[in-house]
């Protein structure tokens, strides 16, 4: 199967999502057909602890920690995506970014 589109997914603080759009905006992996910078975002609420060897963004290592983040969403090519997780993965806060990549099978489909 011949994967053309991903759907890509970031859990991050929200004060980071316009920097990491308009970064991944500027190599056009935010454009679809005639629109570009096109994303979502919500709210998300989640647990974490950071490990004895961690230097978290947020919360103390050996404490469970619960707060409020933003889960981006966008659809990008997959021959972009390279670009994409290091675009990402130089801009955001946490050690450890949650970066899901999901191939998207609509080009498979002559019904859509």
């Amino acid at each position: 199967m011949n994967i053309k589109y991903v759907k890509i997914e970031v859990l991050l603080p929200e004060e980071y999502i316009e920097t990491i759009r308009k970064q991944l905006n500027e190599i056009g992996a935010l454009t679809i057909g005639k629109y570009d910078n096109v994303i979502s975002f919500s709210y998300v609420k989640g647990y974490w602890r950071p490990l004895a060897d961690s230097k978290p963004f947020q919360g103390n290592a050996g404490e469970i920690s619960f707060g409020t983040e933003c889960k981006m969403e966008f659809r990008c090519l997959y021959n972009k995506v390279d670009e994409v997780v290091s675009i990402i993965k130089n801009t955001h806060p946490y050690e450890e970014p949650i970066i899901n990549m999901i191939p998207l099978l609509n080009d498979s489909f002559s019904s859509l």
